[in-house]
This record gives C-alpha cells, structure tokens and sequence, in this order.
C-alpha cells in the first residue's frame, strides 16, 4: 500500500484495480525481447507483471477517481488469459481506506479499454449489468465514446460495451471535448496516440502538480520515446506527444503517475548528463 500524496489541498491515493499480466511483445511493440525483457521479466507465458494504478482524489468539496481497472466481470477465459485477480479488486481496495462505490462524485476515464473502464460496472447476483459508482459523474473524451460506442470493424475488439454504455443509459456520462476542468485543480487533456481520444489527467493545487499520462506512458520502462505498445492505434503520435509530456514534468519538477507500473507507479523524473531517465519514487523522498 502507498501512503497518500498531498498535491497542495488535494490528497492522492494510488488503489489498485488488479494486477494482470499481457503478453511482452504486445506491451513493448517494436522493442526487441532482449531489452524489455531486462526492465520487465516474463513469465513462462511470455506474460509481463502490470498493475492498473487507479487514483483516489480528494479535493476539499469531493472524491473522485480516475480510472476503475478491469472490474470483475469478465469470464474466466479472459481472467485465465491475463492473470486477472479474483472478485471486483478495485472496490476492494478502496473498502481498504474506508471508501465505498457511493462515496464517489466523479470518475475520470482516461480512455475505454477494459483495463481502465472495465470497473464502471459489474454484474448483480442474478447477472444484471449494474452501475459501480452511481452517484458519480463519468468523463470521457468524445472521440473517445464516438469510437467505442460506434464499434468501428477495425476496433473490433479493442472495447467491451457493457463496461460503459450503462453510462449513457443512466445519465452519468459527461462527455469532454479537448481540455477541461473537471473540479478545480483537476484538469483533462486530449493527447491521442493510444486511442483516437486518449486523455491525460493533470492534479494542480499550491506549488505542487501531478501528471497522468496514463497509456502514453504505462511504466517506467517506456519513458523513452520508441519505447511504445503495440495496442497504441497511432504509435507515431505516441512518439510525437511523449517527450513533450515526459520533459514538462522535468522542467517543472512535477509528479508522474504511471498506470501500469506494478513496481513504481509514483515517481519523480530527471534526465541525466547522457540523457539517460532517472526516477525517484516519493517513497524515497
């Protein structure tokens, strides 16, 4: 467990949605084997260890979360696939700080693959799709929703409906265009690359700021700009807006949160005299 972090007045926590394991190649595209597989060792399947780091946010007039993980509703196959915990991890985390689905005003999607999404909804005990956290308002970029909601042939695959269409059906569902404030200090970015409408997440409150890039930048590991996945639907994106990101957070000395990283999902980023990424994680601060 992660002791909280203090942006300012806003509190931070990190809460697990589920660790999981992916296949290598698919988490590290064009990277060759004998290099990733030295920052992140596989498994007999060729599988790597990820987290899906979700955030609790506490600003002084509500709590939030971004992202929900992968839920506990998908069928075994899949859970037998990708090593997915058992149960709903991530309510089950947040019961471990005495939060309950209810307590939740909003919910920040930074896109609507079932690893970040999966959790807005589970099923009942007699198998009807229900609504996680149904007080809450949920933000979605609105390229996003377009092609998830619109199921494209060529997306087929990349999303499940039952993971976010409850959404629309309740009235929750609050979609973004580009930037916006979602509460004061929290903000949301269009970058692309991932997904069409793939949205970064910034904490701003006093003298401190934390950045999510969520999917352009999963783990430390893929800091550097070829570094990318071969589930990015526009990898030459992902390697047009990374270093601009990832070098913002160093000059401004901000915070970086990373969605995958079972190891360090908070960090501090320096770059050396070769170049080279350096992370501190605030554990060490």
């Amino acid at each position: 467990m992660i002791a909280p972090i203090s942006i300012g007045d806003i509190q931070v926590t990190i809460v697990s949605g589920g660790r999981m394991r992916l296949d290598g190649g698919t988490m590290f595209g064009v990277v060759p084997r004998v290099l990733w597989q030295r920052v992140s060792p596989p498994d007999d399947q060729h599988r790597v260890l990820l987290d899906t780091n979700c955030m609790l946010v506490r600003t002084p007039n509500s709590v939030g979360l971004i992202d929900t993980g992968y839920g506990g509703k998908a069928p075994r196959k899949i859970r037998q696939r990708y090593a997915l915990e058992d149960g709903a991890p991530l309510t089950r985390n947040l019961a471990v700080h005495r939060v309950m689905p209810d307590d939740i005003d909003w919910v920040i999607l930074t896109h609507l693959h079932f690893d970040h999404a999966g959790g807005c909804t589970y099923r009942d005990e007699d198998r009807r799709l229900r609504l996680t956290f149904p007080r809450a308002r949920h933000f979605v970029q609105r390229n996003e929703w377009d092609d998830a909601f619109g199921n494209p042939p060529e997306l087929m695959g990349s999303y499940f409906s039952d993971d976010f269409t409850p959404l629309a059906d309740a009235g929750l569902l609050e979609l973004v265009d580009g930037s916006a404030e979602i509460v004061p200090g929290v903000t949301t970015q269009l970058t692309g690359g991932h997904t069409r409408g793939h949205q970064l997440v910034m904490l701003q409150s006093g003298d401190e700021t934390a950045v999510l890039p969520a999917d352009i930048c999963p783990t430390t590991a893929h800091l550097e700009t070829f570094w990318t996945m071969a589930y990015d639907q526009f990898p030459l994106t992902v390697r047009r807006v990374k270093p601009g990101i990832l070098n913002d957070i160093v000059a401004h000395h901000r915070i970086a949160v990373f969605s995958h990283d079972p190891n360090t999902p908070v960090a501090r980023l320096a770059r050396s005299a070769n170049g080279q990424w350096q992370t501190t994680s605030l554990s060490a601060e």
